[in-house]
């Protein structure tokens, strides 16, 4: 039987090496401060006087680092559905997706939040939303829920069309309000550093 100095030295190389490997074996989202999706939702919905429609996509494609708080979020505006064939070409002529194909934000969350909490936190994220060419420093109101598995992120803004030298179309003789209410939901998965992306 060993003495027990040299006994307590092994054990405690062994524990040592025990938590070491134990380390390495977290699931990956424990250990994620990335977080991306290709299948995020988005809609918009826009005013008329006594009538309502909505676009919406699940194209969304994001991008949330926990690490540094940055966030991206772009979608293909010609994914955008309104339910009707020929609203959806009007609508795209609007937006002239030919020239300008893409929406986008990138910022960073500028509220307090604890990368590590399960807990829902409202976060407050700054910063440039890109569409029809034009840029604009906004500010965003949402949330974020970090889970065992993903990123929960909910996120709504009001757009004026007019303010990214978009003329609001009209429909028969009523013009659309310029003011879009925005809304986002995705379910972002850990970013796997293994596969490249």
């Amino acid at each position: 039987m060993p003495d027990p100095p040299r006994f307590v030295s092994a054990a405690c190389g062994l524990l040592l090496l025990a938590l070491a490997c134990a380390g390495s074996f977290l699931p990956r989202a424990a250990q994620a401060q990335v977080y991306q999706t290709r299948s995020g939702y988005a809609e918009f919905t826009s005013d008329l006087p006594l009538h309502s429609f909505r676009g919406t996509s699940e194209h969304l494609v994001g991008r949330v680092d926990l690490s540094d708080g940055t966030v991206d979020f772009y979608l293909d505006l010609a994914t955008l559905d309104t339910g009707i064939g020929k609203r959806d070409k009007d609508l795209r002529r609007t937006l002239d997706t030919d020239e300008y194909p893409f929406a986008e934000f990138f910022g960073q969350i500028v509220s307090d939040y604890d990368p590590t909490s399960r807990e829902l936190q409202p976060v407050r994220v700054r910063g440039d939303f890109t569409i029809h060419g034009v840029t604009r420093e906004i500010t965003v109101e949402g949330s974020i829920q970090r889970t065992p598995t993903s990123l929960k992120v909910l996120a709504g803004w009001t757009l004026n069309l007019e303010d990214y030298d978009i003329e609001p179309p009209s429909l028969v003789i009523v013009k659309v309000d310029p003011e879009q209410d925005i809304f986002i939901d995705a379910v972002l998965e850990p970013l796997d550093d293994s596969n490249g992306d």
